[in-house]
Formats: C-alpha cells, structure tokens, sequence
C-alpha cells in the first residue's frame, strides 16, 4: 500500500488537473454553476421543514438548520460514493490505453464533490449569519466548529474507503451500482437527519447504540450537527453533549474502512483491462 500511495504522488498533478476538469465539466453552459449543487438539499430540506413544523409540530427552533447541518455531509458521502462507483467502469476505454495509478478516477469523484462540500459549508455559515442578523439568539459560530477540519478528515477516509471498494467491485459486478444506490437511500432514513437524535437515545437507547455501530454516517451526522449549532434538545429533552466516544469509533472505522478499501481497489485494478 506504501507503494501505491508513493506512486499515486508522483501523479497528483494529473489527480488535480482531472479534478479541475471534473469541477468545469460539471457545470459547463450552466449560469448558476455550482450552486445547482446546493438546490437539491435545499429545497429537501426545506420539504422536511415544513412537513416537520405543520404535520409533526415540536420540531425546535430553527429546525432547518438542524436539518442542513447533518443532511449536508450525508449528501457528501451519498453523492462522492455514487459518482466512484461508477467511475472505473465509465473510462474504461482510458484506463485500456494508457497506464496512470487508477485509483485517481474514483478519487477524482470523492475530491470534487468534497470541494462541493467545503462550499456548501460556507454557505451554511452564510445562512446562520443571515438568520443571526433577522432573529438574534445564540452566536451563530460556536466554539466546538474547531473540531470541524477533524469530522472532515473522517468523513473523507470513510467515502474514499467505500467509494475505492465500489468503483473496483462494480467493473466486474454491476449489481454494486444498484446495491449502493439501496443503502443510500436507506442510510437517509437510518441516520439523525430528519428526527432527532435524542428522542431515540431516550426511547430505545440500546437500539440507538446499535444503529450507531453499525452505521458510521449516523454517528458523523450528528456530530456535525452538535459541532456546528448551539446545543437543542426537542420533545422537552435535555441536548446531548458531543459523543467523543462514538465519533473516536467512527474515526477508528473510517481508517479501517480506507485501508480495506484500498487493499480490495489494489487486488482488482490490474485486472481492469480483462474488462471486457
């Protein structure tokens, strides 16, 4: 893996210029640009919103931002592991003429849409600043947004982890692009991004536990969301503090996740070719 990673530097100006295109491509003849790329989880979370607010009621204040707060990086990790998977199979013809380390094309895919992120979250701050400045309450920049370049650091293990994983399995099983788009949708649902997290740590706590174990984007969700807004708790329950504990077990995971999915791309991708 030392080697692979030493030769996948002796290319990164080729990584960066690939990312470069991609982040042109994407949005080529298009005026918006990227802010097509925020249209989608705002206008879902506005939808969740809403619903929550007149259907539900007892959403808590400033529920949208709640919600953004961890829909956010689940969109990072859903979107960057959608587009790797099917990136070795997309530039097949490529990867068939010349040789570059292959493990750039899914990176390629995981890289710009964590630029998208980082852009995202800035927006996100733009918008507690706006909504500061029309209701003033409690600072919009907490204290714990110092911990944000770490939840960003396992956040892009965890997806370059899985994405490396996929993007090699489904060059020859073409099953994984439809299994992947399963648990993405169904990881929405699993995870605290429309519900709050204490209400199920209150109600089933051992349930709550085991969905965090078995579910990492959970633990990051709600870890961005404590990280990034001031502590709110919901249904007359008290907020829950930062869970250290879990979130030092989704780094752990994430790391794992990365080595294996790296050792699984690097048993494949010399087979690449055989690609029929």
């Amino acid at each position: 893996m030392r080697e692979e990673l030493a030769r996948l530097w002796q290319y990164r100006e080729l990584l960066y210029s690939m990312v470069n295109r991609d982040l042109k491509v994407r949005y080529k003849n298009s005026f918006l640009g990227f802010l097509w790329s925020l249209v989608n989880p705002l206008l879902t979370v506005f939808v969740i919103s809403y619903i929550f607010k007149t259907a539900v009621g007892n959403a808590g204040q400033n529920f949208s931002a709640y919600v953004l707060a961890a829909y956010l990086p689940y969109m990072f990790f859903s979107m960057s592991i959608m587009d790797a998977t099917g990136s070795i199979l997309g530039n097949i013809s490529l990867v068939k003429k010349i040789y570059f380390p292959r493990e750039i094309l899914p990176l390629t895919a995981i890289i710009s849409n964590f630029i998208h992120f980082l852009l995202a979250l800035v927006v996100f701050f733009a918008y507690l600043l706006v909504i500061y400045i029309l209701y003033p309450g409690s600072l919009p920049f907490q204290a714990t947004t110092i911990y944000l370049p770490f939840l960003l650091l396992i956040s892009f293990l965890l997806a370059a982890g899985v994405g490396l994983m996929a993007s090699a399995l489904n060059t020859f099983y073409e099953d994984v692009k439809y299994i992947v788009g399963f648990v993405m949708q169904m990881l929405l649902f699993l995870s605290p991004i429309m519900y709050f997290a204490e209400r199920m740590s209150h109600d089933t706590p051992r349930r709550y536990l085991a969905l965090n174990l078995i579910n990492p984007i959970g633990i990051l969700c709600n870890a961005y969301r404590k990280t990034l807004l001031a502590p709110q708790g919901a249904y007359g329950l008290p907020p829950l503090p930062i869970e250290w504990g879990l979130i030092a077990y989704a780094a752990g995971l994430s790391l794992v996740v990365f080595v294996a999915g790296y050792w699984v791309f690097n048993r494949f991708k010399w087979k690449f070719v055989e690609r029929p």
